[in-house]
């Protein structure tokens, strides 16, 4: 059969991510698209001629008027998808992206036929990648203020309200796959929401750099054409103009070390909602969670029953795909031969597809949480059939009443037995302990030996 071209669209496009995921990440395409990284490149050439424009000592290029300077800055606020065209055709011929840039500048500064004769200080002294770094750093910076720490704050808060509202859920707890002693589902919640809001902490408080200090770090092209100005005062008052920390020690690339430090950051996040996602799925495998059915919608081609838990299974190779990537941007980024070479360039045109995997993976784990219902009476019949738990218990309250083969004696009584309530009680009632102590110990259920659970699920800091 012969196969013919097709057009691209979410049926046709080669990655996931733009087909099946495609609606999910659409509040990335605005960062990390060839339309998104162009626009950011055309603020930041926009801004570094404004920012010339505004000193006196360089005469030459003369201060904007202030329709221009506004009409300039619409051009960039508003940069629609035909400019982002008309970019990509001047392209063709220069076969450069950046300076594709420039030509387009030089285009829209003789339309407006004021100030035109600035046109020469577009890309003024500048490398690529003084361009790059800036537009890069912004677009990132955005992407994680604006869609991933918002959303995260969405899913710690599913995860917070949770473990508020099931702070006394007894629950019996597994260590090593066996019964354990019990905890609470809100405490349990507590952990991941306690270990996400720290990461996310992290995420936030990551510093971003930019670089605007010429083709080798140094400013010469600067100092040549302007040798009286202060360049490296004036390059870092323009990084700190665009919201960014001037790094002043850098080769012709900024080094990437901030975004490997974000990167790390995101996969820590990850990899704890990873856990998460694997712990829900084996609770709901447990029954301890039940999924809310959803009309029309089907589990399985051939069992009728079935209500899967897809969407943390989603997120799991999500977040395995998107670690996976942060962890070689992370490690790739900040390692460059000598002054430049190009080999980050096309590595840095993925981090929205890391981006990309992990806002699936959220939007799954938060689609999942809203379908989940606590199931308290599978809990409590695991708890039930759990009376061994109390061993731990019995043998701590011996040691304290001087009794000293309590471990022994518990374990003698308990290790691969079958142990219920009466057992317990017989084993109780044979301790040469005050009555007292007795009559508390046999108030003790595998229901209510939890601990400070309920409390520590409300959160401490509250």
């Amino acid at each position: 059969m012969g196969m013919t071209q097709k057009p691209l669209n979410t049926l046709t496009a080669l990655a996931p991510m733009d087909g099946r995921y495609a609606a999910t990440v659409d509040p990335l395409r605005d960062y990390f698209s060839e339309y998104g990284l162009i626009r950011y490149r055309v603020l930041v050439e926009i801004e570094w001629l404004l920012f010339l424009s505004r000193n006196d000592a360089i005469a030459e290029c003369v201060r904007f008027d202030a329709d221009t300077v506004q009409q300039l800055s619409g051009l960039a606020e508003n940069f629609s998808m035909q400019d982002a065209a008309r970019i990509k055709t001047i392209e063709k011929t220069t076969n450069h992206d950046v300076k594709a840039i420039e030509y387009f500048l030089r285009e829209r500064l003789q339309e407006l036929q004021t100030g035109d004769g600035n046109s020469r200080f577009i890309h003024f002294a500048c490398t690529s990648e003084d361009i790059n770094n800036l537009a890069y750093a912004l677009a990132v910076r955005d992407a994680r203020d604006r869609v991933i720490l918002p959303l995260l704050q969405d899913l710690y808060s599913v995860l917070d309200k949770l473990a508020d509202t099931h702070h006394d859920q007894a629950m019996l707890s597994r260590t090593h796959g066996q019964t354990a002693s019990p905890t609470t589902m809100g405490k349990e919640i507590r952990n991941v929401a306690a270990r996400l809001d720290r990461q996310l902490q992290q995420v936030a408080a990551v510093t971003v750099l930019g670089k605007k200090n010429g083709a080798v770090g140094n400013y010469n092209a600067h100092a040549a054409a302007y040798p009286d100005l202060d360049w490296p005062a004036l390059g870092a008052q323009f990084v700190q103009h665009l919201g960014l920390q001037h790094n002043p020690y850098t080769t012709q690339i900024e080094p990437h070390d901030w975004m490997a430090e974000l990167f790390h950051s995101l996969s820590r996040v990850n990899t704890v909602l990873l856990d998460w996602s694997r712990d829900v799925w084996g609770y709901i495998s447990l029954g301890y969670f039940s999924q809310i059915a959803v009309p029309g919608e089907v589990g399985s081609s051939t069992m009728p029953h079935k209500i899967n838990p897809i969407q943390f299974e989603n997120a799991e190779g999500n977040l395995g795909l998107a670690n996976a990537l942060f962890d070689f941007l992370g490690a790739k980024l900040p390692v460059s031969r000598w002054q430049r070479d190009l080999s980050d360039s096309t590595v840095l045109r993925n981090i929205g597809v890391a981006m990309g995997w992990s806002m699936i993976a959220y939007t799954s784990i938060l689609k999942g949480m809203q379908r989940l219902a606590v199931n308290a009476p599978a809990m409590q019949h695991d708890l039930n059939a759990a009376w061994e738990v109390l061993a731990e218990p019995l043998q701590t309250v011996m040691k304290r009443h001087g009794i000293e083969d309590a471990y022994e004696q518990l374990k003698e009584f308990s290790r691969g037995h079958v142990i219920d309530q009466r057992a317990i009680h017989e084993f109780i009632n044979g301790l040469d302990i005050p009555a007292a102590t007795r009559q508390e110990l046999a108030a003790l259920t595998p229901g209510n030996y939890t601990g400070y659970a309920s409390v520590l699920a409300r959160r401490l800091d509250k």
